[in-house]
C-alpha cells in the first residue's frame, strides 16, 4: 500500500475535519402512546416496548 512520503500538517487535518458536525437527534411522536422518542428506535412506555407504533414486547428486558 502506498504511504505518504511526508507527514501531513495539523492544519491540513483540521481543514478536512471541518465538515464533520454534531447533529441533533431527530425526535418523533408515537401514534399509539403519544410519547416523544428517537426515530428508528424502539422505546419503552408503561413497561411495554413499542416500535413504529406497534407493541413489540409486553415485558421490559431484565437488566443485570
Amino acid at each position: 500500500m502506498p504511504n505518504p512520503k511526508r507527514r501531513h500538517s495539523q492544519q491540513r487535518s483540521a481543514k478536512r475535519r471541518t465538515h464533520y458536525k454534531a447533529v441533533e437527534a431527530t425526535l418523533s411522536t408515537d401514534s399509539t402512546t403519544g410519547e416523544t422518542h428517537m426515530r428508528h428506535r424502539a422505546h419503552e412506555s408503561e413497561g411495554k416496548l413499542y416500535y413504529k407504533g406497534k407493541l413489540v414486547s409486553e415485558k421490559t428486558p431484565v437488566k443485570k
